[in-house]
């Protein structure tokens, strides 16, 4: 018999596409997931998934059960914000502060579904680029920051969205250009366009450039084409998010290499005061971050959520 926890199951294999980042997504081991999916099999009678090199594909038994996931999931996700509207706990404001502006580049259709779930809601961005995004929290000027996890900050509540990878971006006739993967020492002497925030906030430079001993150069722009423009004239290079250069990427305009050995990643995480979340429409704002994005950006990969 199919339960709402086999439903959970199947949307998080069909987002992650491998069983080990499913069974993190929903609490359990790849063990005891595979043995989920087994016992609907031999309910049913049927296969769910093929294995290829790609990852688990569904098949059509498989394909409609996610369906139906997808369906009921949402049907339950409306009944219970139209069971907290019965209860008048709908109204309020989600200021929204970003500490990665490249996040823009996905926040406006995640910022609509909000809207249309809680139109009660009044949403904004706290606009500029802020040397302490999370002191806005304690100034009752933001509600929310997205960024990466805070450190020393226990009384904060923190909420797990997904990791990426920043790719190192040049210019297409940069002397790079034929290196698969990039290092510190590779990086030397050139000049590194960021946007206008603390060094400590880059990723490059306090994961890779600073552990190595490699200084450089530094010029700032606000917006992301502007930083790509800049690039692709080779004034410098850049590192920004995968999901951030894939379309200059996929148009030839710039390079993209991934910092070796194993590429360099990052965390985001939805940070509010844990009165602040524990407003009703904040864990929905989470979970259409998760989804939306699980199936907007590719190459990201979802954080387990709490059990």
């Amino acid at each position: 018999m199919l339960e709402i926890r086999h439903l959970r199951s199947l949307i998080a294999i069909a987002e992650s596409g491998r069983l080990v980042a499913a069974a993190e997504r929903v609490h359990l081991s790849q063990s005891a997931l595979s043995h989920q999916i087994r016992d609907i099999e031999a309910h049913y009678g049927v296969s769910l998934f093929e294995r290829t090199k790609q990852g688990l594909r569904f098949t059509s038994a498989g394909e409609r059960l996610l369906a139906l996931a997808r369906e009921t999931t949402a049907a339950l996700a409306a009944a219970e914000r139209d069971l907290l509207r019965l209860k008048g706990e709908t109204a309020g404001e989600l200021r929204i502060v970003l500490e990665c502006h490249t996040c823009f580049d996905w926040l406006m259709p995640v910022m609509d579904e909000f809207r249309r779930r809680w139109p009660e809601v009044e949403v904004d961005l706290v606009a500029g680029f802020h040397a302490d995004p999370l002191r806005l929290l304690s100034d009752g000027k933001a509600d929310v920051v997205i960024g990466s996890k805070p450190a020393g900050k226990p009384s904060l509540h923190v909420a797990p969205l997904f990791r990426f990878e920043i790719l190192v971006v040049m210019a297409n006739e940069h002397r790079l250009r034929n290196k698969r993967r990039v290092g510190a020492r590779d990086l030397d002497g050139e000049t590194l366009i960021t946007y206008p925030v603390p060094e400590s906030r880059i990723d490059l430079i306090r994961e890779v450039l600073e552990p190595a001993g490699v200084k450089l150069e530094r010029r700032t722009a606000e917006l992301t084409i502007a930083i790509m423009q800049l690039v692709a004239s080779r004034r410098g290079i850049a590192a920004l998010p995968n999901w951030g250069v894939k379309n200059y990427v996929d148009h030839d305009y710039v390079l993209a290499k991934r910092v070796e050995p194993k590429g360099l990643w990052s965390e985001l995480y939805a940070i509010a005061s844990p009165a602040f979340a524990g407003r009703p429409y904040f864990d929905d704002f989470v979970a259409i971050v998760r989804d939306s994005c699980a199936a907007q950006l590719e190459g990201i990969e979802l954080l387990p959520t709490a059990p």
